[in-house]
């Protein structure tokens, strides 16, 4: 059992979210095993580079546990299958089918497709680098739609952030990084606000998203230029 994890759990427990959200779902639950996993075989301290992800995806983190985690590359590349359960309530039309699930996740084949294509092996990229959610939670609307953190009523966004925040400055100090990296513009500024004091450099790549069409333009080379501005050698 991680205490990261339950400390998190406990946090986030007392919230509460309404329209238009009409389902949450909290991976880290249902879909323990597998994040724990990830986190045993991949993420022991320290760690030189944090990348930090917004929230689940309903084809990635949502099936798996792992965070971008596209099913056939956390199976076949990072060599994790773990039972997943199910969240309280499930919509219909984002059911969750763990492993079996068929749909790839755009996000995640993208960025996991890069540091395979990269580094090879997932021991020589988890050697240097770790990659983490900032949130933990999906949140959907009632047509199925997903809403990201962002978009919420600040009543509800603000005490979600406050966790969050928490929980990233709790697992910098765990890895140890010296490089912590926004997947996204969101994720970046709140890697800059929650991590204000501490002795990293923070910055961002471009979200893999197939759906920008800034990352449609050789997202792997514009992460590469990213990494490379700040500091950070890919070889």
């Amino acid at each position: 059992m991680d205490p990261l994890i339950d400390s998190l759990l406990l946090a986030l427990k007392p919230l509460v979210f309404g329209p238009p959200v009409t389902h949450v779902y909290n991976p880290l639950v249902y879909a323990r095993r597998g994040y724990e996993r990830y986190l045993e075989r991949f993420g022991r301290p320290p760690r030189e580079v944090l990348l930090v992800g917004m929230n689940p995806g309903p084809w990635g983190m949502a099936q798996t546990g792992v965070p971008f985690g596209d099913v056939a590359l956390v199976r076949d590349w990072m060599g994790i299958r773990e039972a997943v359960g199910q969240p309280e309530r499930v919509h219909a039309r984002r059911p969750v089918l763990g492993f079996d699930c068929r749909r790839g996740e755009g996000s995640g084949r993208r960025l996991w497709g890069w540091a395979r294509d990269r580094f090879g092996t997932p021991e020589r990229f988890f050697e240097r680098f770790f990659v983490v959610n900032y949130c933990p939670l999906m949140f959907i609307e009632a047509q199925g739609g997903n809403r990201t953190p962002d978009r919420l009523p600040r009543a509800e966004r603000d005490p979600l952030l406050s966790v969050c925040d928490r929980a990233l400055r709790d697992m910098v100090l765990r890895l140890r990084p010296t490089h912590v990296v926004g997947v996204g513009r969101f994720a970046a500024q709140r890697c800059a606000l929650a991590l204000e004091g501490l002795d990293v450099v923070a910055g961002r790549i471009p979200h893999p998203s197939p759906a920008s069409p800034q990352a449609n333009r050789d997202w792997a080379g514009q992460a590469e230029r990213a990494f490379r501005d700040m500091g950070v050698a890919l070889t």
